[in-house]
């Protein structure tokens, strides 16, 4: 990409600086979102240790964390060949795809933050330009894939990192949901990272014609938190 570098300021450097990205501390709000999780809880869909497991596997396996994945791969590939218009076009995809307005400000926000933390932090003329071309509603696996890139990360080490960062911000929400410990969270989190690479395997090979989700209980889940009496999460 021709705009990678050349820029002032400080330029991270492969797994380094997805610590910093996907941090919990980095400011993109991840902590006020559980993707229809708060919904499961209070349906009493899930309620332990497996069930949590068992929710947050069909979400990565058959829901959006494989879309995210996919979405992931072709911003970066829109990046890689300095070409705005496919990576505008698939923001917009991704944002369309989005089943609920819930989970519509959960990715357009976060994405939007994302972009302009590392903008603002770590500057570089791609990011500008995409900040520039891209609408207000950035998706969230899109401004990752594309400051992944401009920054010479690698795709397979964004694509995994980023797979396993939102299961972890997904436990992290059960914790303060469900009657579930954090020891049980940690053992979560750890039977999580076998599909984590495994997906992350399986994704670059997959067309935007790939994309698409059969996890309908957690989507109604998310219309439904839309008017849930409690809530502690905007989604």
């Amino acid at each position: 990409m021709t705009d990678a570098g050349g820029a002032d300021g400080p330029a991270p450097q492969g797994a380094l600086a997805l610590f910093a990205w996907l941090s919990p501390g980095f400011p993109v709000g991840a902590y006020a979102y559980s993707h229809a999780l708060e919904w499961a809880a209070e349906a009493g869909d899930v309620t332990d240790e497996a069930s949590l497991k068992s929710w947050l596997a069909d979400l990565l396996l058959h829901g959006f964390g494989r879309a995210d994945g996919i979405l992931l791969c072709h911003a970066y590939a829109a990046g890689a060949a300095g070409d705005l218009a496919a990576l505008a076009a698939v923001n917009a995809r991704a944002v369309a795809l989005a089943p609920s307005a819930e989970l519509r400000l959960e990715t357009s926000q976060q994405g939007r933050s994302f972009l302009d933390a590392v903008k603002a932090a770590w500057p570089r003329p791609g990011l500008d330009a995409a900040a520039a071309a891209l609408p207000p509603d950035v998706a969230y696996p899109v401004a990752v894939g594309y400051a992944a890139v401009v920054h010479g990360v690698a795709q397979a080490t964004v694509l995994e990192a980023f797979l396993f960062s939102v299961m972890q911000t997904l436990v992290s929400a059960a914790l303060r949901l469900a009657p579930i410990g954090q020891t049980a969270g940690t053992r979560v989190v750890a039977g999580l990272m076998a599909p984590v690479q495994a997906l992350a395997v399986d994704i670059p090979g997959l067309t935007l014609d790939d994309l698409g989700t059969a996890t309908f209980r957690a989507d109604l889940g998310s219309m439904r938190h839309e008017t849930q009496y409690t809530r502690l999460f905007r989604s």
